[in-house]
């Protein structure tokens, strides 16, 4: 009978970590536009009250 290979496993996993941790970085260092707008329109009800 074989023997499972299991820092295989434990490298393939920590790959799988590893990329899943760049992808989120990537995302977060992107600039978006979603925080211009807002603090625009948290600015036009300020204007209102």
């Amino acid at each position: 009978m074989a023997k499972p290979n299991y820092s295989f496993e434990k490298r393939k996993k920590e790959l799988e970590r590893q990329k899943k941790k760049d992808e989120k970085k990537a995302r977060k260092s992107e600039p978006t536009g979603d925080e211009t707008e807002v603090t625009e329109e948290t600015e036009k009800t300020d204007d209102i009250v």
